[in-house]
């Protein structure tokens, strides 16, 4: 084997390791993307070689060899507060730890919905979300791109996706606060452009009707999620002159506005009022009283979307859509009573 004196300040090429090794450049790039089959000699004397000269492939150069670029997008909508958002974060956490165990590049797009996107050379796509984009999922989808849509039931496209439980989340907190005695039961809506937030308010419905508790259109308030809305819900909730005694909230960030407003008007959680959330926001336990909460695993759904997005990207015949919704889960702390204990 031909040994090679090299300059520190240079970088080790392919062409220095093919010299080392006495074998061809194109032998070198079979072993190192594993592309066909090389003699154990001189896949031995190659692999020798980048050990001596501690050779480390071109990201670049792989990817061209091999037709892929390991890069999958995740598409969020944008929308003011994104990056405060513990959805959000959650997703991108649980996206990315799996991008990293499977060896794939993230992109991160922000989307303006009014837009086409600029996804060129991506190997993948997940879109968190379906908020008035739902052209770009059928223009990745007719550009044969795997892509997985997440927090979204989408029944009508031909397209794998992962959503959250979130009416039946929603029903088992109402649910619950019946089973404390409450009736007079307000909901603070998200913003309901979002299936999230109208699957929440269908949930709170439903557990209204199957308890033969008339639905009261004054005790429900609609929002955009923001704890500007929440605060503003909360302060007319609190002054009602026939106020309701319990309020399930569809996002823990707001349930702690709520409280939070409860506490500067004097009024005191649960004793007057019980409050459920949304999401089991690690802050809300934190908050004057712990907050009882429906705990959504998002995390769960982020990382099992790229392993889905995954599995369509690395298998070469057709597979089956699959369309999985996730449960949730009751968390019950501190913020409700039995409607006429002390608390």
């Amino acid at each position: 084997m031909t040994r090679i004196k090299k300059n520190p300040s240079q970088r080790v090429s392919i062409e220095d390791v093919a010299k080392l090794a006495g074998v061809s450049t194109a032998t070198v790039s079979r072993v190192i993307n594993k592309i066909g089959s090389v003699r154990g000699k001189n896949k031995a004397k190659v692999l020798d070689a980048i050990k001596q000269l501690k050779f480390e492939p071109s990201v670049f150069a792989q990817r061209l060899a091999t037709g892929r670029s390991n890069v999958i997008a995740l598409v969020i909508p944008r929308y003011e507060g994104v990056f405060y958002s513990f959805y959000a974060l959650e997703l991108i956490r649980g996206v990315g730890t799996l991008c990293a165990a499977f060896k794939l590049d993230l992109l991160l797009s922000l989307t303006d919905v009014r837009s086409s996107l600029n996804l060129r050379g991506v190997d993948g796509v997940i879109f968190a979300d379906i908020i008035g984009n739902r052209h770009q999922v059928e223009d990745i989808i007719s550009k044969n791109i795997p892509c997985v849509v997440i927090n979204h039931y989408i029944d009508d496209l031909n397209v794998n996706c992962i959503a959250i439980d979130n009416a039946g989340g929603a029903q088992e907190a109402v649910n619950y606060l019946i089973t404390l005695g409450h009736k007079k039961i307000a909901h603070i809506t998200g913003d309901l452009v979002t299936q999230a937030a109208s699957f929440r308010l269908e949930g709170y419905k439903r557990a209204l009707r199957k308890n033969n508790i008339k639905i009261d259109p004054r005790y429900i308030f609609n929002t955009n999620y923001s704890r500007g809305q929440a605060r503003l819900a909360a302060d007319r909730l609190l002054r009602m002159s026939d106020p309701p005694t319990a309020v399930f909230v569809a996002s823990d960030s707001m349930a702690l506005e709520v409280m939070a407003v409860a506490k500067e008007m004097g009024k005191d959680v649960p004793r007057d009022i019980s409050i459920v959330g949304f999401d089991d926001n690690p802050s809300g336990l934190y908050g004057p009283v712990a907050l009882s909460t429906v705990r959504q695993p998002l995390i769960k759904m982020a990382e099992d979307s790229v392993k889905e997005l995954h599995r369509l990207m690395t298998e070469k015949k057709e597979t089956q859509v699959k369309k999985i919704i996730l449960p949730t889960e009751l968390v019950i702390r501190e913020s409700c009573r039995p409607l006429g204990s002390t608390r």
